[in-house]
């Protein structure tokens, strides 16, 4: 193989993971949940692999004053089931807790293994402004 280079991969112990902190207020919920996603996943860094956990961190404040688009706060119904028999639960988004809808907006963007919900470890969502990661001095991220 002269004159090729070699595919380089990331391990899990070279990755440099920051710390970014995503403002909610009157941001859009999906397009805000994609650019988490992607910052989560790692694939914003030129050092992406797929196989390893090289995101970042995310802190979201604010969770409850994002938007929607058209009726969706009236409309859109969010579905569980208990496994049991009549165990359907059907809520509404304006009923739902606002840091469960966040969540669950990024959760269903990631890979659905046990790298995803690793990767989903790394989201730390919260109402007000107040966060308990000031030490690890995040920086801001526009969405």
């Amino acid at each position: 193989m002269k004159g090729r280079k070699a595919t380089r991969y990331e391990k899990k112990e070279t990755v440099k993971q920051d710390w970014y902190v995503v403002d909610l207020t009157n941001k859009t919920l999906g397009r805000a949940a994609t650019k988490i996603a992607t910052y989560l996943r790692g694939k914003h860094k030129t050092t992406f692999t797929p196989h390893v956990d090289c995101g970042d961190f995310i802190v979201v404040i604010n969770a409850d004053k994002f938007r929607v688009t058209g009726k969706k706060m009236d409309q859109k119904i969010y579905f569980r089931h208990s496994d049991y028999p009549g165990g359907a639960k059907y809520v509404p988004l304006k009923k739902m807790d606002p840091v469960k809808v966040v969540q669950q907006a990024v959760k269903g963007m990631l890979p659905k293994n046990r790298l995803g919900r690793q990767m989903f470890t790394k989201l730390k969502v919260y109402v007000g402004t107040n966060h308990p990661h000031e030490a690890q001095k995040p920086k801001d991220l526009e969405v």
